[in-house]
């Protein structure tokens, strides 16, 4: 059962381990926790829907409830404290293209606002309804999830876009296939919600991100179907597939999509680097990427991130082990831990390997084996599971990320984290932050920043400390010429400081196309482009 205030499933637990907590105190005091709501209380504040009955949405109180929020901070705050606010007034679950179509003219006859809703998993504001005179009907698209087609000559499929990652995957797995895309969200967040938020898979170094995963698809709009044909190319005018990604449900709702699909590796191995400092790792991830070595992942993470990690990763003793053998190699205060994938099949991946290890030896790098990287394998879909157990002990944590050319990384990384650092100074309150690039390309990489601090006394006033952080970060990346999402997408909370990136012409043209599919500027308002 997915927990309704949380994230993820409800039998899923991340301790927090005895040494975490002290870590942690270390850095910015002792936590005190803030009391949750209960569900029955959550539910008694849900107000009357302002909608008439009809066979194609649900007017539950539990349904809309459950699809009020995403998974942002404010998000998480609000439901912990059972108070959102905003609520959609019904939740619409269509089963095919059929339905949406008549969801739309549903919208139209009675000036409804309709919000696409993936896997609930948007860190951005993406599907909290608006405050509006309207009613607002939100349009779960779970129940189309299965694939439908299956070209195994293109190597192309086709799928409902509610399809999950694990659902995409086993249907995929099941013929001898793989997407590929695994973002952090992958066991929740849908195929129709990655195309929506131009979202990255952590292997993408091999697979490429969504942009170049998604063939084509039909978008459902006010203005009627726009079909995307497949092509392996096309010089035939402007790519329109790129007004389905990254378009967030402003001009329509995704009913269809085709994707790029790559036969199952045979053999695929995660390794973990211990690199002696931050400077020489930066320059052997940047080197390693131009190189072009056939890796499926690099991550580095920042010396304050390996030190994090190393805490939190409960096995004190073991840790102590790994910490003395490494001093002896050299990699002592001050060390950055880099973890790379390898995919494919034998042959490949043994080469790759060897290219890998004997570029990465030349800065001082120590092997750990495959141990490090098998754990990182087997947990990556559970850190946002640690939220729960770190809110329990009373600390607040959530994360950003942008990204920016190689000549610019140590500069914005450095920016950023001290914008965090001393974001709630004046309150006198420390707050812990760390660093990694979790996805590198040749001309530069992406920086996801983690930051802890403590709530404050009031839900209101932790909202505050975090809307004070998440600003001061914010307009650091975009007066320091970083984007304001590589992965996450704009939603509402981005979407003050788009202008600044993209500028009035290019923002002008994207207000163009909302008019173009809904005139009457019905869906998701608010999300990607400011009322």
């Amino acid at each position: 059962m997915r927990r309704w205030n949380g994230w993820g499933d409800a039998t899923t637990v991340v301790e927090l381990p005895a040494q975490g907590a002290g870590f942690l105190a270390a850095r910015v005091g002792a936590g005190a926790a803030l009391p949750d709501a209960t569900l029955e209380a959550a539910l008694a504040r849900v107000p009357a829907s302002r909608l008439a009955a009809h066979p194609l949405y649900s007017l539950e109180a539990h349904d809309r409830l459950l699809h009020a929020r995403g998974q942002s901070l404010p998000d998480w705050l609000a439901l912990r404290e059972g108070t959102l606010g905003t609520y959609p007034d019904g939740v619409a679950f269509p089963q095919s293209v059929e339905q949406i179509r008549q969801l739309l003219a549903l919208a139209h006859d009675k000036d409804l606002c309709l919000i696409p809703y993936g896997g609930g998993t948007s860190v951005a504001g993406h599907i909290n309804p608006p405050s509006s005179p309207r009613p607002v009907l939100t349009v779960s698209l779970a129940h189309m999830n299965r694939l439908l087609d299956l070209d195994e000559q293109s190597l192309l499929a086709t799928f409902g876009p509610g399809a999950t990652g694990p659902q995409v995957e086993s249907q995929l797995r099941a013929r001898g296939y793989t997407l590929g895309h695994f973002p952090q969200s992958w066991e929740l967040s849908t195929l129709g919600g990655w195309v929506a938020s131009r979202s990255s898979g952590q292997q993408s170094l091999r697979y490429g991100r969504i942009e170049q995963l998604f063939a084509g698809g039909t978008l459902e709009t006010f203005a009627g179907p726009l079909e995307i044909a497949t092509f392996p190319a096309s010089a035939a005018g402007p790519d329109l597939r790129e007004v389905v990604l990254g378009s967030e449900g402003r001009f329509g709702i995704i009913s269809e999509v085709k994707v790029r699909i790559t036969p199952l590796p045979a053999d695929e191995r995660f390794y973990g680097v211990f690199l002696p400092d931050w400077n020489l790792a930066l320059q052997a991830i940047r080197q390693l990427a131009q190189a072009r070595v056939p890796l499926s992942m690099l991550r580095l993470s920042n010396a304050v991130e390996t030190e994090t990690q190393l805490a939190l990763a409960g096995h004190p003793q073991q840790i102590a082990w790994l910490e003395k053998y490494l001093a002896l190699r050299g990699a002592r205060a001050g060390k950055c831990m880099l973890t790379f994938g390898v995919t494919g099949n034998r042959q490949q991946n043994a080469l790759s390997l060897k290219q890998a290890r004997k570029h990465l030896k030349a800065f001082g790098g120590v092997f750990t084996g495959t141990l490090l990287g098998n754990k990182w394998a087997q947990n990556r879909f559970r850190f946002p599971y640690l939220r729960e157990n770190l809110w329990n002990a009373g600390y607040v944590v959530d994360t950003l990320e942008t990204a920016t050319d190689w000549s610019n990384v140590d500069n914005l990384l450095n920016r950023i984290e001290n914008s965090l650092r001393d974001g709630l100074a004046a309150e006198g309150e420390r707050v812990h932050v760390f660093t990694h690039l979790s996805h590198v390309y040749g001309e530069g990489s992406s920086i996801y920043t983690t930051y802890v601090f403590r709530p404050a006394a009031s839900y209101p006033a932790t909202l505050a400390r975090w809307q004070a952080l998440k600003h001061a970060a914010s307009q650091t990346i975009v007066d320091n010429h970083g984007t304001v999402s590589h992965q996450h997408g704009v939603g509402k909370d981005h979407a003050p400081y788009l202008l600044r990136e993209k500028g009035s012409q290019a923002l002008d043209t994207l207000q163009a196309l909302s008019r173009h599919f809904d005139p009457a500027g019905r869906l998701n308002p608010g999300t990607l482009l400011q009322e």
